[in-house]
């Protein structure tokens, strides 16, 4: 069994976008992603499926040319390789939940 939380120990970066592994398991890399208002994810793909959940706040999820304003509680699930961009609206904090296979690194890059 493992327990992580998504509201503790919040750090955000005034910078840059700030991301946290919360625990990884047999098949997935769960993902703390914490966004100051305005903060972006410029555009990019995953090479596995992956699942976004809204924990708190409001983000406009970018995603095959349309702009999705997602807020706190709302999910969504892209298949592989499906350009898409993340803009803050809000202090948000985003869930990620990532292909065991697919690598943390590849993330850490997009905000770099």
């Amino acid at each position: 069994m493992k327990t992580a939380s998504l509201r503790k120990e919040l750090i955000y970066n005034e910078d840059k976008v700030s991301i946290k592994i919360m625990m990884e398991t047999e098949t997935t890399k769960e993902i703390r992603i914490l966004f100051k208002k305005g903060q972006i994810m410029k555009e990019h793909k995953a090479g596995y499926p992956i699942t976004v959940e809204i924990h708190q706040g409001t983000i406009t999820f970018g995603v095959n040319g349309k702009q999705i304003i997602l807020n706190s509680g709302d999910l969504i699930n892209l298949d592989a390789n499906v350009p898409h961009d993340l803009l803050a609206n809000e202090d948000s904090i985003v869930r990620l939940t990532l292909s065991k296979f697919d690598k943390v690194e590849r993330v850490k890059r997009v905000i770099e």
